[in-house]
């Protein structure tokens, strides 16, 4: 199970799963050219969306279908430091999907 974290350090946003950087994977999809960012809606809140996603399923079709909805969902909500599980990347997934 993976695990990614987000935290607002004194010298910038730092963004890991399992502690290694997480790439915004532009190569995918680019929705802004200033990196990622959360506790709201817009570009770079999508890029994080985006770029988890990926990462966590490895289907750049899905994670580009879901990032707009998981940025609303998840990430525009997420406190200034997070983590989130592989699990709770899958639950919020699932509903998703569900709804």
């Amino acid at each position: 199970m993976k695990t990614y974290e987000g935290k607002r350090a004194f010298d910038g946003l730092i963004v890991t799963v399992d502690g290694k950087k997480l790439s915004e994977h532009y190569e995918v999809q680019q929705f802004t050219t200033w990196g990622f960012e959360w506790t709201y809606e817009g570009e770079s809140p999508q890029q994080l969306a985006l770029a988890i996603l990926y990462d966590h399923l490895g289907d750049r079709t899905r994670a580009i279908g879901l990032s707009g909805r998981f940025m609303k969902k998840v990430v525009a909500d997420l406190d200034n430091d997070w983590l989130l599980t592989s699990a709770d990347i899958d639950r919020a997934i699932s509903e998703i999907e569900a709804a």
